[in-house]
């Protein structure tokens, strides 16, 4: 008789055993959250920290250029690894939109945002979101420049000189969404003809085209470029340190980016990559401590942000046509007349 209460009363204990150890396995899967992050280095880890410190959850950060980023997320839409995806040139994530790889998500804190992240949110059907600003511009390397009694370049027409020959660094379109900006600015700026010959030109003063935008800072910094074109931000930290780094707005005026920010169809932990995204567009995710060593304008219109960042307001910025730069068409299309007429023009 011991026998047959005890069985039912054993079944029903290892049943509840297994119940909790199904239950606390899903409560760790779902304590994690996989972000793959396309702006600063300092700054990926800095957020993700943060953002564990707060919430307990788990962040798994992997760095990556946003084409790198976009071409793995195509190769894993059918089997998704990636939750979100942090920072980076809008571009490639409105592609990722353009190509269903997205999903959308619209945060309670839409509305604390300035206009131009509302904007890509509305033109993107709540697929991705601004989450702050940067501007193109050169960073050149004093140094270097002052030994070769070289006057610093002010404009892009300058970076045409004979004296910059093999000594301008820039990255590649195919790979970077610094780049593509680059190409898309001059283009909105000159019309597409004068731009491709303006670029073509420029070919025999580049020494490398980078697979990433962020190459360029550490490349002027230890002299191995005079002078390197990307997002001012990106030569910061080099300045922080001591490093002989000018920046300048050209001339003739620049274009910018959006950082942007997007949940990746399929996501396995939906809701923290949710939480996450609401926590990035608050005021103090976005608030730029000195310690961070950046010059973007963040999206949340009450985050700090220091004279550096604000004497960016002052540049003469074009008027940015994100539809038509961001199709997937277009995009392709001049890329691919980059790599054909450009990157191996004559040097």
């Amino acid at each position: 008789m011991a026998r047959i209460f005890l069985e039912p009363t054993l079944n029903r204990f290892l049943a509840l055993l297994v119940g909790l150890g199904t239950t606390l396995a899903s409560s760790c899967a779902l304590a994690q959250l996989n972000i793959l992050c396309s702006t600063d280095a300092d700054w990926c880890e800095s957020k993700a920290r943060e953002f564990s410190v707060q919430t307990g959850i788990k962040v798994n950060l992997s760095r990556k250029a946003t084409g790198e980023v976009f071409a793995q997320l195509k190769a894993e839409s059918a089997n998704p690894r990636t939750d979100l995806w942090y920072g980076g040139t809008h571009d490639p994530h409105v592609q990722a939109a353009n190509e269903n790889l997205l999903q959308a998500y619209t945060s309670g804190n839409m509305k604390d945002q300035y206009p131009w992240s509302g904007d890509l949110h509305a033109k993107t059907v709540g697929q991705v979101v601004g989450i702050y600003r940067i501007t193109l511009g050169f960073g050149y390397n004093r140094d270097l420049l002052a030994k070769k009694k070289i006057a610093p370049p002010t404009c892009w027409s300058d970076l045409l000189k004979p004296e910059f020959r093999g000594d301008v660094e820039l990255s590649n379109p195919m790979t970077s969404g610094t780049a593509y900006t680059i190409l898309a600015t001059l283009v909105q700026m000159m019309g597409e003809d004068k731009a491709f010959d303006y670029l073509k030109s420029l070919n025999k003063n580049v020494n490398r085209y980078t697979t990433s935008g962020t190459a360029q800072r550490q490349s002027v910094a230890r002299g191995e470029s005079m002078v390197g074109i990307t997002f001012l931000d990106e030569f910061i930290p080099e300045q922080y340190v001591g490093a002989p780094i000018e920046t300048v707005l050209p001339c003739e005026g620049t274009g910018y980016s959006v950082g942007a920010m997007s949940i990746v169809k399929g996501a396995r932990n939906i809701e923290n990559a949710q939480k996450f995204y609401d926590w990035a567009m608050t005021a103090d995710a976005q608030t730029i401590k000195d310690q961070t060593k950046v010059i973007a304008i963040p999206s949340n219109r009450s985050a700090f942000a220091p004279d550096r960042v604000k004497a960016l307001e002052k540049a003469k910025l074009i008027n940015y046509d994100f539809v038509r730069f961001g199709a997937s068409a277009e995009r392709k299309r001049l890329i691919e007349k980059w790599d054909r007429d450009v990157k191996n023009a004559p040097k």
